[in-house]
């Protein structure tokens, strides 16, 4: 099923540092191997801060290109033209591990300060099985450490066991399945020695999970289904008479993050589908559009926050949380931070879900006129309506077919991460600028809802121009601090160090670095090709890199480039770029 290729260098791989196991204990305390990003969000806390300072606001405009280095997977395959690339490096003394958007994995020896391919592990995705329901783009966000094995997933549906050293595949088994439209697109995140998988799928009406393998034994330990069925808490806020509970959507293709302190799994979920029919599925719709908190052991929810009840906007609640401590107004809080794709930031009490503040983020929010300081909720939902209607003229419905809503559908925030700096008390957010039309379709039980094809009630068209920035959030305050405005939306997420920095790109081509307190452009390397992933940084022999994918994929060249004139002319790329002093 999978073949590994094994590249060795000319001098062999004998010169190269041969790393540990990757144990629990390492993973918490990640803090303590700065040189390493050993986790997908650089951290359990997903803050993706890093301690190193040898690249800082003074000597960062001398920032150069090191080396590159060229992947595979730029092909197409079912409704997609071509690959991209929304991977996060993970780097282990001296090794470094990255994904294409078709899931084959590369192991780089970095020690030297270049990049050698050790081996590439191939997994030989159906790429027209699976691109054929993969809603928006091949992606594939990266891979995790568990002692001696690389932990990764592919569109397919699969999670997969790689050899550290050979490259070659120890176990696969399958997670998802694409008969029914679900495919995976995230990192795995490993807690102790379970693997936790999310999926993607709703607008093809999938009924959406969390699952976590025993990396020991290869066998599934517990599925948490995120749309509750009858019986089960939650279940009552599914007020229709067709089961629309069945097809309800509530993806998790975003990473999520871990509080060891209350062993909770800390998760956002997606949007119910279909997606702009809220009227086929009356009610609050839990758990969409929500923040989760799971018992990792067992799967258990213990806590939920919902963002945006019976959504019919597509804001999907996907996007990382990220957890902190923070002093607001003389106390000490444990804080998860989450930008939500319906423009809002949120501080949640991470311990019980309780609402802390709000703010958007975003220029332009039409869709309600704020949130409720004691529930967070929106100041216009209607507990005592089964279907929202939200602001006048913004949601599209069977009664006024047609909606114009800010942000759009693509959210005030879409999947890149954020990232907090806690020398500022600074929350970082890829900010998309936009407004769009929302057209309404009903759907009919019964008839509407066919395997692996689209069920989503209807369909956006952009308003132009579509824009961006980093904004800035103090957490103390909720307030926003500061904001770096882009000519074209943030699609690839932030990295915040030590050395008073923001690293972020734009999807024209350009890697930013930003002074972390004032936010003024202090160095930009233009790559000539679209930036879609996150940066990050590592160390070698005591010298700091920063390293960033490049290839510009995902929904945005299919869907919404008519709303950012110029990104037309961006080609398919598959690149590498390291950057040292």
């Amino acid at each position: 099923m999978a073949t590994a290729l094994v590249a060795l260098m000319a001098t062999g791989c004998i010169g190269m540092a041969h790393a540990g196991e990757m144990t629990q204990e390492r993973l918490l305390n990640a803090g303590a191997e700065p040189q390493n990003w050993i986790h997908h969000h650089g951290n359990y806390a997903a803050t993706r801060y890093s301690t190193l300072d040898k690249i800082n606001t003074e000597n960062v405009g001398d920032l150069k290109m090191a080396w590159s280095f060229a992947l595979g997977g730029v092909e197409g395959g079912g409704i997609w033209p071509h690959g991209g690339l929304e991977g996060t490096p993970i780097v282990e003394d001296g090794a470094m591990y990255i994904t294409d958007g078709w899931g084959s994995v590369y192991k780089l020896d970095i020690s030297d300060g270049s990049g050698k391919l050790i081996w590439k592990m191939n997994p030989e995705t159906d790429k027209d099985w699976a691109g054929a329901v993969a809603c928006c783009g091949v992606n594939n966000r990266g891979v995790a450490l568990w002692k001696d094995k690389v932990i990764s997933h592919t569109l397919d549906g699969r999670l997969i066991a790689t050899d550290k050293e050979t490259g070659e595949v120890a176990w696969e088994r399958e997670v998802a399945d694409p008969s029914i439209s679900e495919t995976i697109t995230g990192a795995p995140l490993i807690v102790g020695d379970l693997a936790i998988t999310g999926v993607a799928g709703a607008e093809y009406g999938i009924r959406g999970w969390l699952a976590a393998t025993d990396l020991n034994t290869e066998e599934e330990v517990w599925r948490r289904h995120t749309i509750p069925q009858p019986g089960e808490p939650g279940a009552d806020t599914w007020a229709d008479d067709h089961d629309a509970w069945k097809n309800g959507g509530g993806s998790t293709w975003v990473t999520g993050s871990y509080d060891p302190e209350t062993n909770l799994i800390i998760w956002g979920v997606g949007n119910p589908g279909p997606d702009w029919d809220a009227e086929y599925r009356p009610g609050d719709n839990l758990y969409t559009n929500s923040a989760i908190a799971l018992k990792a052991d067992t799967g258990e929810i213990v806590w939920h926050h919902q963002y945006t009840p019976n959504d019919p906007y597509d804001y999907d609640s996907v996007s990382e949380h990220v957890l902190v401590n923070a002093p607001i107004d003389g106390d000490e809080h444990k804080l998860a931070l989450h930008a939500d794709r319906n423009g809002f930031g949120y501080a949640l009490d991470r311990e019980t879900g309780e609402f802390i503040w709000g703010t958007p983020f975003v220029e332009e929010l039409t869709w309600t006129p704020g949130l409720d300081e004691e529930t967070g909720l929106p100041l216009n939902y209607d507990r005592t309506k089964k279907v929202q209607t939200y602001a006048q003229g913004t949601v599209a419905n069977r009664e006024n077919p047609v909606g114009v809503t800010c942000p759009g559908n693509m959210g005030g925030k879409n999947w890149p991460p954020t990232a907090y700096n806690p020398d500022l008390k600074r929350w970082y957010i890829p900010v998309i600028e936009s407004c769009n039309t929302i057209t309404n379709e009903e759907m009919v039980p019964g008839e509407s809802y066919k395997p692996r094809e689209w069920f989503t009630g209807g369909g956006p068209s952009q308003h132009q121009p579509i824009t961006g920035s980093v904004a800035a959030i103090d957490v103390s305050t909720g307030k926003i601090v500061g904001k770096y405005p882009t000519d074209y939306p943030l699609l690839g997420g932030i990295l915040t160090t030590a050395g008073g920095l923001v690293f972020t790109g734009t999807p024209d081509g350009k890697l930013l670095a930003l002074d972390a307190d004032t936010l003024e452009l202090k160095w930009q390397f233009h790559t000539n090709a679209g930036l879609n992933a996150p940066p990050m940084t590592y160390e070698v022999d005591g010298k700091q890199y920063i390293a960033i994918l490049v290839g510009l994929g995902g929904a945005w060249p299919k869907w919404f480039v008519d709303g950012t004139k110029g990104l037309e002319k961006i080609e398919p790329s598959s690149m590498l770029y390291v950057f040292e002093l």
